[in-house]
């Protein structure tokens, strides 16, 4: 792509990521933009976004029973008191219309014969409020209807395989976006710049998001001067496919099958915890019980059986493809970090504390999700900022005589954010179960490479966040402070925090390893 190509671009808001957040917020807004992806953008390819590995589908009160004040209220318990009320009341609030926005758009959910949609029941929800499009393969039939969607709007301008590296900015302000594109580094004016660029699970060495999630939208805020919120907090999904040959993420076994009643067991059968508590106590369970030495299946043989392929068909490929016939065997499974609590501290309309610099979706930390991240809400947060973001877009007056994107030469390729010993590393000491002296060491291999590269600079800064919570708390625990503080506080970090904090564990880290005789311990 040459540079002439992009003139006709300049001075339009630049959306970053290719998933829900990003796709809806191009589609809500009402002007021209550019959304870039950093592979191709469709169903056929999805690495690219953890939007289409989801399984679950999107929460919202929309049965008979139910009511945005039940959700907003099963919202905030699991958050364990993190939560922003408002974002909650707000964001539960738009549930029913989020859904039919995604109608709207060509997203066919399933429904009964009778028209109504079928509801899902998923841990820590008080009612069936799981809105599901295609069975559990709900991310790939939503992100198939949107970027058909997206396909067919002249107004948008897709631009794939192109990454952001770095955020220009002028007194504090975004005045630009630096992009590689088939090689080259494109130096973008833009005076909006939208961050939807999703997670960090492929930071740790068992996830279930795509490797390439390594929290460079977070990198790209943090450099950029932005205000990061509750870094700390990692939620590891309790029941990832335990494969044997899986190079990428790990197959996913969706809360819904618990939902529908499947049990936890070990390798005698014997049920060892409550299938259906929130997300962080069954993790903590399960690791417990891998580090007592035991093995963990999810058992359905006997609520759905032969019924499984039909109620779980992808999953059912996917444990065949390992093997496994869900109906007559039950599924290995184990932890793996699956979703980010954390990001760049946002307001209600998706503004960052930087001017010019939105973010939504998993990168951004909204407030709706505190500690720990209610089952479902994700693809409804993303849907509803999404919609602000692009709203607030709406209301910038546009840009007059605007610079045209500029070619600044050749770039070379970027440095993997993360390779197997540093993602080994990351899932042992700053895992499911945290200590003080483990994560104080692999602070101290990350933080001095944070300045040079995005992957280092993303670990340190949940390690710092997390050494400076003294207490246990939705996804974050510490076996060396296990009880609850009393009074519970959102933790924010900048990049200047982190040399500081980085630098003070450090030298605690030094002092606490010296022998008496001054030797170093290895």
């Amino acid at each position: 792509m040459t540079i002439p190509d992009l003139r006709g671009l300049a001075g339009q808001p630049v959306i970053v990521g290719g998933g829900l957040a990003g796709v809806m917020t191009a589609l809500m807004y009402d002007r021209p933009c550019v959304l870039l992806s950093s592979g191709p953008l469709g169903a056929s390819h999805p690495a690219v976004a953890s939007s289409m590995l989801a399984q679950g589908g999107i929460a919202a009160a929309v049965g008979a029973d139910d009511t945005p004040a039940l959700h907003a209220a099963d919202t905030l318990a699991a958050g364990a008191g993190l939560c922003d009320p408002d974002v909650v009341e707000r964001v539960t609030a738009d549930g029913p219309d989020a859904i039919a926005r995604l109608a709207a758009f060509g997203v066919r959910f399933d429904r009964a014969a009778d028209g109504t949609l079928v509801l899902g029941l998923e841990a820590a929800h008080s009612r069936h409020r799981i809105v599901h499009a295609r069975g559990d393969a709900s991310g790939a039939a939503i992100m198939e209807a949107l970027v058909a969607r997206v396909r067919c709007t002249p107004r948008i301008t897709v631009l794939e395989n192109a990454r952001v590296h770095a955020l220009e900015s002028h007194d504090g302000v975004v005045v630009g976006a630096r992009v590689m594109m088939d090689g080259r580094d494109i130096a973008w004016p833009t005076s909006a710049v939208v961050l939807a660029t999703g997670g960090i699970g492929g930071l740790f060495g068992d996830t279930t998001n795509p490797l390439g999630a390594v929290g460079q939208g977070l990198a790209l805020a943090a450099r950029a001067g932005a205000v990061l919120g509750n870094m700390e907090f990692v939620q590891f999904h309790p029941t990832a496919l335990a494969a044997r040959h899986v190079a990428g993420p790990l197959p996913l076994i969706s809360e819904a099958v618990r939902g529908e009643g499947a049990v936890l067991i070990d390798e005698g059968g014997e049920r060892f915890t409550t299938e259906l508590a929130a997300r962080d106590i069954v993790s903590r369970a399960v690791w417990r019980h891998m580090r007592a030495g035991h093995h963990v299946f999810l058992d359905a043989r006997q609520v759905l059986g032969t019924r499984f392929a039909t109620r779980f068909p992808a999953i059912d490929a996917l444990c065949r493809a390992q093997g496994i016939d869900p109906a007559h065997q039950p599924i290995p499974v184990r932890p793996a970090a699956h979703y980010h609590m954390g990001g760049i501290v946002v307001d209600g309309r998706g503004r960052s504390t930087v001017p010019g610099l939105w973010a939504c979706g998993e990168v951004a930390c909204t407030g709706l999700h505190g500690a720990n991240r209610l089952a479902s809400n994700s693809l409804l947060e993303a849907v509803s900022f999404g919609t602000w973001v692009a709203r607030d877009l709406s209301t910038l007056p546009p840009v007059t005589s605007p610079a045209p994107p500029r070619d600044m030469g050749a770039v070379a390729a970027v440095r993997p954010a993360s390779h197997e010993a540093w993602r080994r590393r990351m899932a042992r000491d700053a895992g499911v179960i945290r200590t003080r002296d483990d994560m104080r060491e692999a602070l101290r291999v990350f933080a001095p490479l944070a300045e040079g590269d995005d992957g280092a600079l993303v670990r340190a800064m949940v390690l710092c966040a997390a050494l400076r919570r003294e207490e246990s708390r939705g996804g974050h625990f510490r076996a060396d402070f296990p009880q609850t503080a009393a009074v519970a506080t959102a933790s924010r970090l900048t990049l200047e925090d982190l040399r500081e904090h980085a630098a003070s564990f450090a030298a605690k880290a030094d002092k606490m390893t010296q022998t008496p005789d001054n030797g170093v311990v290895a």
